[in-house]
């Protein structure tokens, strides 16, 4: 009998033992190899655009050049009509709301709030033309700006507060002869520059990415791999990889780390099975914001002071505004380590007309789902922008203000400095209706930190988590993690264990001590 249970005990550790071989995916250094001689290829086009002779003309209006691109390029327009680039919302499921049109148009952030009536100022990145109101035709493909995406000269510059139009004086012909795949100064022009300034809105996007040191990024590094953009956010049909979700809600189109790094990237096994619940990002992106500090609180509460009747602002020592007359007070951060958050890849939202009934708490303009019981959540890196907006407190629901003009007596708050006829306003263009009360209410955004990646030597270290001082990942409790928790139950089961354990070991050796010696007698 107790050779047969030996027996079965051996089998049952042999079939679990190649049951985990088996499901265990293996680490590839091969694959590292490949990825480094792929991006060490420089790009070039394949096409000379200065031979054709569509483009030899002199072209003084932007919209002549997308009439000679889709000449060529059929079929290209009505792809980047169906891009949320080009409509600012796409279909989305929100929870709780079901199927829904979300993007610019509805969803509001704490920032410069919302694009609604304010669009001449907004559609700065937008990519097209003539967004100066809400009569601005989505259907017609010369509206396209094809230059703001493919120009490779990187002369091409957009107008401020011209609804989307380029600054006029720029050589148009020069520029659509020296077109390509997108670079990084296509994307940052927007991304890096997005809510106002350098590095405002996302804290891991910002200028210093345009020619970043590897130490920056260890993949846009243009000392070493320089990747652009487009290497991760690969696109079809114009759709791009890749999701921001202060406009996204969905777990799909994501533009990830495994999709080059696999699930197993490490030669450490130990290593590789943290990836079931944590992030890459976790641990690759100990800090962001690295060169220029990022926005971390915005106050409108305080906005519109005056002195001798204008206008003015403040700023720190580095040169970043801490209170500006047309939108507040500010506070920013540089070299800041993440805030963590389980995340699951789909996310809520505020959008324009939501009721708010609880008030003693900020209000979740973009609350990113996921808890460790979430087979799909993993503890993802953040940064939370915190604010105080207006808010209507007989309506119960944030308020979408007027803010940019042309002139004085608008109704513009950045004209005319008026809280009231800025709500006013701006609630009568997005049809919402407005209580003639004004108060303000705290809000929080969540931006996933992807970006700004260091080198491995600069990763986070074990004890940075698992230790119970000023654990990184603190305020995640719903879950046991070795080093960092206290629990009486295990506690006291792990003292039993030793016990039980050296108990048995004297027990044992003291039975064959003394059945010897009884043997020998």
């Amino acid at each position: 009998m107790k050779k047969i249970i030996i027996v079965l005990l051996l089998l049952f550790l042999i079939v679990i033992s190649a049951v985990s071989l088996l499901t265990t995916e293996s680490y590839d250094e091969s694959a590292q190899m490949k990825l480094k001689e792929k991006y060490e290829v420089k790009y070039t086009s394949s096409v000379d655009h200065t031979k054709f002779s569509i483009l030899q003309r002199k072209f003084t209006d932007p919209r002549d050049v997308t009439e000679a691109c889709i000449s060529c390029h059929t079929g290209r327009a009505q792809e980047v009509m169906q891009s949320n680039h080009w409509n600012w919302e796409r279909e989305e499921y929100v929870e709780g709301k079901g199927i829904v049109y979300l993007g610019k148009k509805n969803a509001l952030n704490n920032y410069c709030i919302g694009s609604e009536g304010n669009e001449k100022s907004c559609a700065k990145c937008h990519v097209g033309f003539g967004m100066t109101d809400k009569m601005f035709s989505f259907t017609d493909p010369k509206n396209i700006d094809c230059l703001v995406c493919h120009d490779n000269t990187e002369t091409y510059v957009k107008a401020s507060e011209m609804g989307g139009a380029p600054e006029m004086s720029l050589d148009f012909t020069n520029i659509a002869q020296h077109v390509g795949k997108p670079k990084r100064s296509n994307c940052g022009v927007c991304h890096f520059l997005g809510g106002g300034g350098n590095n405002v809105k996302h804290g891991d996007l910002e200028i210093a990415m345009f020619e970043p040191t590897r130490d920056i990024d260890v993949h846009m590094g243009i000392e070493g791999v320089n990747m652009q953009c487009v290497a991760c956010h690969t696109s079809e049909k114009h759709v791009m990889l890749g999701k921001v979700y202060s406009l996204s809600s969905m777990n799909r189109n994501r533009s990830t780390c495994e999709q080059c790094h696999t699930n197993t990237p490490h030669s450490d096994e130990i290593i590789n099975e943290h990836g079931e619940k944590v992030a890459c990002q976790s641990c690759h992106i100990p800090i962001y914001a690295k060169v220029n500090a990022t926005k971390t609180h915005w106050d409108w509460s305080t906005a519109g002071k005056l002195k001798n009747g204008e206008p003015y602002e403040v700023d720190d020592p580095d040169g970043n505004h801490t209170y500006l007359s047309i939108k507040g007070s500010f506070k920013w951060g540089k070299k800041i380590q993440p805030e963590y958050i389980w995340f699951n890849g789909t996310a809520n939202h505020y959008l324009l007309g939501d009721v708010i009934n609880d008030t003693s708490k900020p209000v979740k303009l973009n609350a990113l789902n996921g808890s460790y019981k979430d087979r799909n959540s993993k503890i993802t890196p953040v940064k939370i922008h915190r604010g105080i907006q207006p808010f209507d407190p007989l309506n119960k629901m944030l308020i979408q203000p007027k803010l940019f003009a042309d002139n004085v007596g608008e109704g513009a708050f950045w004209k005319d400095f008026d809280w009231y006829r800025a709500a006013e306003v701006g609630m009568k263009e997005v049809k919402l209706p407005f209580s003639g009360k004004i108060s303000f209410i705290r809000t929080e955004m969540y931006w996933p930190v992807n970006h700004m990646v260091s080198s491995k030597d600069q990763t986070v270290g074990c004890t940075e988590c698992h230790t119970r001082e000023n654990s990184r990942i603190a305020g995640l409790t719903d879950f046991y993690m070795p080093g960092r928790d206290y629990s009486p139950v295990v506690e006291f089961a792990g003292n039993a264990l030793i016990v039980l354990s050296l108990l048995g070991v004297f027990v044992h050796g003291g039975i064959r001590f003394f059945s010897r010696k009884k043997k020998n007698d």
